[in-house]
C-alpha cells in the first residue's frame, strides 16, 4: 500500500479512513515482524514511512473527534 499524504488522509471520509488505517496497521506489523527474525529488510526506510502514516491518521481521526464535540 502507497504512503498516504496529510492532504490525502484530510479528503478521506471516516470509514474509508478507518479501513486504511488498519491495513497500515497490519502492513507495519508484518514489517516489524520481518525485522525480527532476523531478516535483511527490502526497504528499511518504509518502516519509518508506515509509522509516520499511521501517526497522520490517527491525527486526523482526533481532531475530526474534537470537532464534532464541539460542535455538540
Amino acid at each position: 500500500m502507497a504512503i498516504i499524504k496529510r492532504r490525502t488522509v484530510h479528503e478521506l471520509e471516516s470509514g474509508e479512513l478507518s479501513k486504511r488505517l488498519s491495513e497500515l496497521r497490519l502492513e507495519l506489523a508484518k514489517e516489524r515482524a520481518h525485522s525480527a527474525i532476523g531478516a535483511a529488510p527490502t526497504n528499511p526506510g518504509r518502516v519509518r514511512e508506515i509509522r509516520r502514516a499511521v501517526a497522520r491518521m490517527i491525527t486526523e481521526i482526533s481532531q475530526r473527534n474534537r470537532k464534532a464535540k464541539e460542535v455538540v
